[in-house]
């Protein structure tokens, strides 16, 4: 079968551009291996479910039986995937677009032959697009194989409910879980191998988020290696180089790598790097003409908005002008989501310090601003907010909101960045009450010259 269009993995970009060169009239074929995965990782066991089950941790009150509470959390959760599955799925039916369920592998720069439970089918595209994701890194080390360990994909349907959860690795992820599952009432214990806490963001920032999962229950231990794991059938023993740390559950956090191992690569001539991303050029297009990478899988940042965002760069490759590159992007926010979230857009504090600019500082603990009351009405008043601004042209030159709503916050930063705004558009802006948005008010007029 030749088309005009092949998609290898159903994620954000894929089902996009697969939507979009179908609209066009042009002919398309989407290979995908797992039907759980229609949609792509986002909906089904990335950003969605993950803050489906933050957000119901963070409802769950000391009356409510743990056990119960969390089985109930997770039906929700597979309630609300279940019908975004379908609904993906569904929004690809559609005349001119082939799905096809089964494992892809290339055969030639521009074919694959797919595997499936009918058989093999060889399908040729005019443009291929690559975007099969990225899967959580294994650790292998001694007993690291028992059924008490978790990634953050299997985690999520974990039952019963730890009374004590390890959790190895304390990176983004992995306090995204600590959060989550001490609200649902496991004692959480973080083993991160760094000797400091949150390294790549301002020791302020980090040492704010550090004493809010103290104060939630997590215990953090840094320098802290594993190096083999015994399990006796009712709890399992994490043997470190800091002593042993016992648990029903142990969850591996220690990173995402992409996956390419089935795809063979190799066959039609597609580079990787030492780290097994497909190499891409500002376009995204591989070392063979006509295939591109998106999403996850390309080695880019991993959010599903770069995703969405790598579907316009292809569109724009293949059927548009030709002008959209990677590296056009400016003030791409992101956000961890404890509770309350943690979000970052444009510079930190080192690097406003080494830019070479005349930078001024606004900082702000939440709990000390008076123009904010929301985090009082809600009960969530822990964090900070920290904004960088350009003295000589008063441009916005970034932000970290470690706050509640901080990931709309973000937003409307990043869109000031992109615009050229100056800081008294935010500063004296006119916000609905009680907002979060209402800080920008009062803490952009605590501006400073940055020592």
């Amino acid at each position: 079968m030749d088309v005009d269009l092949l998609v290898i993995g159903w994620g954000k970009a894929g089902k996009t551009l697969a939507g979009r060169f179908a609209a066009a009239g042009k002919t398309v074929a989407l290979v995908e291996r797992s039907p759980e995965m229609y949609g792509g990782t986002c909906i089904n066991i990335g950003c969605v479910p993950t803050k489906d089950l933050v957000v119901s941790a963070e409802e769950r009150r000391d009356s409510d039986d743990p056990q119960e509470f969390f089985r109930t959390a997770v039906a929700g959760r597979d309630a609300l995937i279940g019908t975004l599955n379908a609904a993906n799925h569904q929004m690809l039916e559609k005349p001119g677009v082939t799905l096809v369920d089964g494992t892809a592998r290339f055969t030639g720069p521009r074919t694959v032959v797919v595997d499936t439970a009918e058989g093999q089918v060889e399908l040729t595209g005019e443009t291929v697009v690559i975007g099969t994701g990225a899967t959580s890194r294994r650790v292998d080390l001694p007993g690291f194989d028992s059924p008490r360990v978790f990634d953050s994909t299997t985690i999520q349907h974990i039952d019963p409910l730890p009374e004590r959860l390890v959790i190895v690795g304390g990176g983004f992820i992995g306090l995204e879980f600590a959060s989550m599952f001490t609200h649902f009432g496991s004692k959480v214990t973080i083993l991160d191998r760094g000797e400091e806490f949150l390294p790549r963001v301002d020791r302020d920032v980090a040492e704010a988020v550090r004493q809010t999962l103290l104060d939630m229950g997590v215990t953090i231990e840094q320098g802290v290696r594993p190096t083999s794991l015994d399990d006796d059938g009712t709890h399992a023993v994490v043997h470190t180089t800091k002593g042993d740390f016992a648990a029903e559950a142990v969850l591996v956090a220690a990173g995402r790598v992409p996956v390419t191992g089935e795809l063979g690569l190799e066959a039609a001539g597609i580079e990787v790097d030492e780290r097994g991303f497909v190499v891409v050029d500002d376009q995204l297009q591989t070392s063979v003409p006509g295939v591109y990478t998106v999403g996850d899988v390309n080695g880019g940042p991993q959010f599903t908005y770069i995703s969405l965002d790598d579907n316009r760069i292809v569109w724009d490759a293949v059927m548009g002008q030709g002008t959209r590159r990677r590296s056009d992007r400016v003030a791409v926010p992101n956000t961890t989501f404890i509770t309350p979230p943690l979000s970052m857009v444009g510079m930190d504090e080192t690097q406003a310090r080494k830019s070479g600019r005349n930078v001024l500082m606004a900082k702000k603990e939440v709990a000390k601003i008076a123009a904010m009351p929301r985090p009082k009405i809600v009960g969530e008043t822990h964090g900070l907010f920290k904004l960088f601004v350009d003295a000589d042209s008063q441009e916005i030159l970034g932000a970290t909101i470690f706050s509640i709503d901080s990931q709309e916050l973000v937003n409307m930063v990043a869109l000031a960045i992109r615009l050229g705004a100056k800081v008294s558009d935010l500063r004296d802006g006119i916000w609905t009450h009680p907002s979060s948005t209402e800080a920008f008010n009062e803490v952009l007029g605590t501006l400073e010259p940055l020592a």
